[in-house]
Formats: C-alpha cells, structure tokens, sequence
C-alpha cells in the first residue's frame, strides 16, 4: 500500500492504492500504531515529493489550442447580423436569426473534413404557433446541432455542449431593432463553436453533439424542443453543459473585477424524484448528491485541472435567483446539466436597448467583453467534455453492503458497459463537505473501509487506461 498526494479543486485529496478487498484491523494494536506512523512519514514525504497535478496530454494539447481570437471573431461575427432574435427575419441573407444560424451551420460544416466524416451537421427545426405570451406568430425555430459521432458503436453515450444563439433587446417582442447580443450568447455559441472547431479533429468513444438552440429568450423553447425530443428517442445523455452569459468580467452596480472565477449553477435533485426515489433520497441523506450536483463536482475538478487561473465556483441553485436557462428542460426530464455563468453579471449590458443614459452605455456589446476570460471559460468546457468522452462508462450496480452494524463501509461494483478500465476511484467526503475529499484507488470490484457510512459520503467512478475518469456513481444499499 502506499499514499500519493495531489492538490486538486483546492482541496487535498489522497490516492490510496489497495487490494481487491481492504482491510485494516489484522495488526495487533502495537503492529497498528507503528503502521499509522509509517503511513504518517510516507505522507509527509509524498506531500513534498509528488506532482500535485496530472493531466491527459492529448486533453492538455486541445485546450492549448483553444484562441483567444477565435472565440472574439466568432463574437463580432455574430454581433453583425444585427438583431438574432427569434422573431427576427429569417430571409434576409445577411440580417437577422435566419442568416446568424446558417452562418453557424456552414462553420459546422467547414469542420467535417478533418473530422473523417464522423462529424454532420444540420439545423432541426420545428415551428412554433402564437401562444399570447412570447410568440405572436407562427414561426421556424432552429437549432443548429453538429453531432460527433463516438468510435465505439457499442457505447451510446452522449454529451452535450450548448448555447443560445437568440437574443434580445429590452423589449423582448422586438424582433427588428438592433440587438448585438454578444456577452448573452454568443459568448456560448462561441464556446460550443470552438470546442467543435478542436474536438473534431479527434476520436472519442463516446457521441459529443454541439448545439446553438434558438428560443431561449422566447422561454427556453429551443432546448425543450431537443431535451424533449432526447427523451421520446431515449438518448442516453450523460451530461448536458450550457453555457449562457460567460464572457464579461465585470458587474455593474457593485463593480466588481474578476476574470479568475465561473460560476456552475446545479440542482439538487430532478424534479423527477417523487414517491420511493424521493423517499430513498431521504432516507439516505442524498440531498445534495443528485446528478446535475455531482457533474458541478466533476466539472469543478476537471476544469481547475487544466485550466491555469481558473476557480470554478459551485453554486447551489439550478440557475440565478428566479431566473432560468437552456439546462433547465433537461434537469427536468431527468438529465445531469448545469449552467456556466460569468462570476459578476453586468447588468447595463444584458437585455438593454443600445444607447446613453445617464453617462450610462447601454447594451450588449463586444467591447464590454474580456475574450481571455472567454477563452478559460471554453477551455474549462472542452477539458471536461473530453474528460468525459474519453473516460469509460459509469460503473454498474455500485452497492454498499448493511446486513450488519459495523464502524467499516463495505463497498461493491460491477464493471462498466463500455470502455477498458485500469481502476476505480472511491470518493469520500464528510456529511459536511461541499466536496470531495479524498480519493482512492483500487483495481478490483469491492473495498472494505475503516470509515464509517454515518460519517461520510461515498461515491465509485471508473478510471480509463488513460487516467480519465466518469462520473460518480453514489452506492445505494445492498438488497435494494
């Protein structure tokens, strides 16, 4: 046995590796405190001697290649048509929503030769009918969707990067006055645009679609018209990952300053847990380890992982106070999505008529963005969406054992459906604990723990031949 030290998502945290079955209590009680303080030394000499951070190269080589001055003329270019809202003309060739987003499928289709043929892209439509509210009019929504079909025909997995491509001025029903809409959104299509541009140049097991969904500003139509869709096909979607809002550095009644930190907004648990799962969430104390929870913790991990200067700050809300995003239809349908936002909203420039009020600018302009900040935030994005496709499936039927009372937490697993393993990660954190604590790893189904189940957290992911890791899979009780 020995301890590996690393510092990751600022917090210490402890790769042990141990045998199929681990026990600690075969030592007598002096062998045992002799063990402790051996253990104690090789710790204090690890925590000087080990590198604190591993990264995948080829991940560590895709990020590297993220531009600044990509994601910044994918902004202007946007910026350019004028207005993108959903009421927009969608005949003019070079105004409105309707030429914004064959614009975006024709950069999608740039991308297909490099990709071998495994990237295609198109726009789904459906047409939407007056509905007193927010839509006065039939009207052609699309979303521009280019889908990165996995290299294991086996493995259905499927992640999801998206942004809006609509937007808006203070008058929501305008849809022909000048709206530039570049901080909201095309800071987020020009992520989901980037990541395509890198990610498709490279093979991944698992299925990546990019998407630039319209409607958001209408009421989230867009992304229920897909989520919805997703779910009448029974996509097996692993993580959705939106971005809305992502590129500006700055607030605007507080002023405050910051280009190190993004916000990634969770749920705690879908709505869709009601009767036993609810019950079972109770029961176990699991309130705050639903799906869209835990990939905030992936996400958190993986992105300060590669991204230099770079806080990803968890945020326990499903969105701003009140407020809603493209993530959300897929939260409610039972999916594990979260929102990235910028740290500090800057509201003069959000939903407002372009103009000078006050000595005030308003509007959303590409001068108020900071394109360096863009460029982490997409680079934190792609590492995780890499991380993901590449890592093999969750681990199967994660179990902890309770026939018995004991201060020891026993845990089972099967191997996943898909992809080559090296190992498995068993996650612990306290009761009390935003996060996870400490990792361990073992190459075998079952571990058997000197910690007890009352006073932590427990969580197994798989570990792929390359280091890349799925997601947490949270034991439930042997029998149930």
């Amino acid at each position: 046995m020995y301890f590996l030290c690393g510092l990751c998502s600022n917090f210490v945290h402890f790769v042990v590796k141990i045998s199929k079955t681990t026990t600690f209590n075969a030592q007598p009680p002096v062998m045992k405190k002799l063990l402790f303080l051996s253990i104690a030394t090789t710790f204090t000499i690890q925590l000087h001697a080990q590198t604190t951070i591993q990264r995948d190269p080829q991940i560590e080589q895709m990020v590297s290649a993220v531009s600044r001055d990509s994601v910044e003329a994918y902004v202007r270019k946007m910026v350019s048509f004028g207005t993108r809202s959903t009421l927009s003309t969608q005949s003019d060739p070079v105004r409105g929503i309707g030429a914004a987003r064959n614009w975006v499928l024709s950069r999608f289709r740039e991308m297909i030769p490099a990709s071998g043929g495994r990237l295609t892209a198109f726009i789904d439509t459906i047409t939407l009918q007056p509905d007193g509210r927010r839509i006065d009019k039939p009207t052609l929504l699309g979303n521009v969707v280019a889908r990165l079909k996995g290299t294991d025909t086996a493995d259905h997995r499927i992640f999801i990067i998206s942004g809006h491509l609509d937007n808006m001025r203070s008058n929501v029903m305008d849809g022909n006055g000048d709206a530039p809409g570049a901080n909201d959104d095309a800071s987020g299509v020009a992520a989901v645009m980037e990541c395509a541009r890198i990610m498709s140049k490279q093979s991944f097991p698992a299925t990546i679609i990019f998407v630039a969904v319209s409607g958001e500003e209408q009421g989230l139509l867009g992304a229920n018209f897909m989520a919805d869709k997703a779910k009448k096909e029974n996509w097996n979607i692993e993580a959705v990952l939106n971005n809305d809002i992502m590129g500006s550095n700055n607030s605007s009644d507080t002023r405050i300053i910051n280009n190190t930190k993004i916000r990634v907004f969770s749920e705690a648990f879908s709505v869709q847990d009601t009767g036993k799962a609810a019950l079972n969430i109770r029961n176990l104390g699991l309130e705050n380890d639903g799906k869209a929870r835990q990939l905030a913790r992936y996400v958190k991990e993986t992105g300060e992982r590669y991204v230099d200067n770079l806080e990803v700050v968890m945020v326990y809300r499903n969105d701003r106070f009140l407020r809603g995003g493209d993530h959300t239809p897929y939260v409610n349908r039972g999916y594990a999505a979260v929102r990235f936002t910028e740290m500090n909203e800057n509201y003069f420039h959000q939903h407002q008529d372009v103009r000078v009020e006050n000595n005030i600018q308003y509007g959303d302009l590409p001068e108020f963005m900071d394109f360096e900040y863009l460029r982490k935030n997409t680079a934190m994005n792609l590492a995780n969406l890499a991380n993901l496709a590449k890592a093999p499936s969750m681990p199967q039927e994660v179990k902890v054992e309770t026939k018995k009372l004991t201060n020891y937490t026993n845990l089972s697993w099967k191997a996943p459906a898909n992809g080559k393993v090296k190992g498995y990660y068993i996650l612990m954190r306290e009761t009390t604990s935003a996060f996870w604590q400490k990792k361990l790893f073992t190459a075998g189904l079952t571990a058997d723990l000197p910690y007890s189940k009352d006073n932590y957290f427990f969580g197994v992911q798989s570990v792929g031949v390359d280091g890349n890791e799925s997601l947490v899979v949270v034991p439930v009780p042997a029998g149930r």
